[in-house]
């Protein structure tokens, strides 16, 4: 039996799950799963295909390592074995991911009302303690918000939390407090004599070199999931409620989650636990049988390579250029490719791409082109504009990161992004804007457009940023903003559902400061006045 919170982890962050889910259904679906080992090897070779798993990874051919990747999503609700037909089904939740739904938004939700227990944690394979009567992530957003902690390290996590930390009474919050506040003073000795006994691994021994790795391992992999959701931040070992998501979470924790009751019945908890955001139960048949047909396999390998291509790219919508590439890698029709992505996706897909967008925005140099790209990648895909990513024709040149031309809008607009948490716009970057970006235009762009707005997009700001951006407008005449990665997601999803035009762009990146997200509610009300009313 694990006596510790305990999460499985063949990959320590959610960023592959889609991709996961959708390698399941191209393999395993509505198939019985338990005890049959051509199922298990047939998802097992489509993660290897989708590079998800290594080729030749496996140590014999019985299937392991598919169960296990198997298992990490009945962990987080996205499937389970339908009683009677024990056939492979997916959840509302998995099905809102196959269907082009965000899966950040999916997980976020999955994520927060993980709990123990549940039908995977009482697996006689898990066993974690029925001691846990608690919903770990929420209970960690808690105690990230608490002024008298404000901020955790994972080895707090791993050998004072996920050990002690049993259920979500004010008396067992008020314990765990305590106990990190007192380790943050004299460390492992207030550790228990008998810790080791208490907490030892899952299984075989604790490794005398490493005695905690199985304690770090877990916390570890509890971080990822919490920064995948994207309400918080992972910076000098500290992790912390990201600033602008701190209003977010005092909302998710100022109510208590119920637990879902019957973990013991494993389709019963499963279909409660797997509800997304747009459901309050599961009222689907799934009893009947259904003849597989070959435009049902055809709609998986189309679904399946969709998902492929929106974890790569932001997905603004469904054009010539996707159909063609999804029917040369599926081999189905070009006109039956369109159907099934116009059926499904009619909005695209941004969300899949943008779990990966938001962790590039931290990354400082180690991945600055990556980020750069992106950004040039989703003005082009999700906007509409003319968007060049400058850096690799002008090596060595004074240019910005990203040029935007709009023919529509008439105008043109430059981008810079910064992958930093509190970006303050130095001096020297600030001048390099006031004399060479913006003067210069002409040097780098073939547009004769007038230059609108720039803007900065950056993990996150100092609050003196608009101190700078205002220099900057004074010495060119030129509006600015500075846009940080959360609120460009949000405004790239709200895009999706109600577009803005160049326009409305404009409009909002020449604020003169940080745009904030009641900006975008504000655009979104005067886009609503503007329509036509019924």
């Amino acid at each position: 039996m694990i006596n510790y919170w305990w999460v499985t982890r063949p990959k320590r962050k959610l960023n592959a799950v889609p991709n996961v889910l959708a390698a399941l259904a191209q393999g395993a679906l509505d198939k019985v799963w338990a005890g049959q080992r051509d199922s298990h090897l047939s998802f097992e070779a489509a993660l290897e295909a989708n590079g998800i798993k290594r080729t030749g990874d496996r140590r014999d051919q019985t299937g392991g390592g598919a169960r296990t990747y198997g298992a990490w999503l009945i962990s987080l609700g996205l499937i389970f074995n339908q009683q009677g037909t024990n056939q492979l089904r997916l959840t509302l939740a998995g099905e809102a991911i196959m269907n082009g739904a965000s899966p950040v938004k999916i997980l976020t939700n999955q994520v927060l009302k993980y709990q123990f227990p549940s039908a995977f944690s009482l697996r006689q394979s898990v066993s974690v303690n029925r001691r846990f009567r608690i919903h770990p992530f929420w209970f960690l957003l808690k105690l990230l918000l608490d002024n008298r902690l404000c901020y955790l390290t994972q080895e707090e996590i791993a050998k004072i939390v996920i050990c002690e930390a049993e259920n979500e009474s004010d008396k067992c919050y008020e314990h765990i407090v305590k106990r990190v506040l007192e380790f943050r003073e004299v460390g492992d000795a207030c550790l228990a004599p008998d810790f080791f006994q208490l907490y030892k691994p899952s299984k075989g021994d604790v490794n005398p070199n490493h005695p905690y790795s199985h304690l770090e391992d877990t916390a570890n992999t509890l971080k990822c999931w919490l920064d995948y959701t994207q309400l918080t931040i992972y910076e000098e070992q500290k992790i912390r409620i990201l600033n602008e998501r701190r209003e977010d979470v005092k909302e998710l924790v100022s109510h208590t989650l119920p637990l879902i009751p019957r973990p013991d019945e494993h389709e019963y908890f499963q279909r409660r636990y797997g509800l997304d955001p747009w459901h309050n139960k599961d009222t689907r048949n799934l009893t009947g049988t259904q003849t597989v047909t070959t435009a049902m396999i055809a709609e998986l390998l189309v679904k399946k390579a969709f998902v492929e291509c929106s974890l790569k790219e932001p997905i603004g919508g469904i054009d010539t250029n996707l159909i063609e590439r999804i029917s040369e890698s599926t081999g189905v029709a070009v006109a039956q490719v369109e159907e099934i992505l116009r059926k499904n996706y009619p909005y695209g897909s941004i969300g899949a791409f943008m779990a990966d967008y938001f962790e590039l925005a931290f990354k400082g140099t180690e991945k600055c082109r990556q980020f750069e790209e992106a950004t040039a990648a989703i003005f082009r895909n999700v906007f509409g504009f003319d968007s060049r990513w400058l850096g690799s024709a002008w090596s060595g040149k004074e240019v910005p990161d990203v040029l935007l031309v709009s023919g529509t809008g008439g105008y043109q607009a430059i981008i810079d992004t910064k992958a930093y948490s509190c970006y303050d716009l130095p001096s020297t970057q600030r001048d390099r804007m006031i004399h060479h970006y913006l003067p210069n235009i002409a040097a780098y762009s073939d547009s004769n457009l007038p230059v609108a707005f720039f803007s900065y997009i950056a993990g996150g700001f100092s609050n003196s940023i608009a101190n700078p951006l205002a220099k900057v407008t004074e010495e060119t005449g030129i509006p600015g903003s500075a846009m940080t990665v959360g609120t460009f997601i949000k405004l790239c999803e709200q895009h999706a559902h109600a577009p803005y035009s160049h326009a409305d762009i404009k409009a909002i990146f020449s604020v003169g400061r940080k745009v904030e997200l009641s900006d975008l509610d504000m655009a979104d009300n005067l886009m609503a006045a503007e329509r036509p009313q019924d």
